[in-house]
């Protein structure tokens, strides 16, 4: 897909929402976005109306993206990101904060492979701070920024 972000690579870690929608638009604006799905799928294939067996979400989320499988439990597949990371201009991620560290692919890790590399961070209480280790959706930012 032609657009004004033809050329660029991004490497697409995280699941839900907020990744793989960011992931979309970046797609949609034209960059060849790889996106890493665990064996037994990114959780959005479970949301929302399906048709014929597919989600209508993940359809529409998943869209203008390469698929990769991998099981970021493992070495070997750590191995794979650092090696996809090395050609990619972008990795989107919104994992808790501490877990690509903990796994030995967060941003210094990364970023010794291929200085050029930009990370965006996804998560729902920044990546410091009291909150920083809370899972935050929608609503629950909703709620701690007095909206409900």
């Amino acid at each position: 897909m032609s657009g004004p972000l033809n050329g660029y690579r991004v490497l697409e870690l995280g699941s839900t929402v907020a990744g793989p929608f960011c992931g979309r638009l970046l797609a949609d604006f034209g960059a060849e976005v790889i996106k890493v799905e665990p064996p037994e799928g990114d959780p959005v294939r479970t949301m929302g109306k399906h048709v014929d067996g597919h989600s209508l979400y993940a359809a529409s989320i998943l869209r203008n993206k390469q698929l990769v499988c991998l099981d970021l439990r493992k070495q070997e597949a750590r191995d794979v990101v650092a090696r996809l990371a090395a050609q990619c201009d972008i990795v989107v991620e919104n994992f808790r904060p501490g877990t690509l560290e903990k796994w030995g692919i967060g941003y210094e890790q990364l970023s010794a492979i291929n200085p050029k590399l930009v990370m965006v961070r996804i998560s729902g209480f920044g990546q410091s701070g009291p909150y920083r280790e809370r899972p935050g959706y929608g609503f629950l930012g909703d709620a701690v920024g007095g909206m409900l």
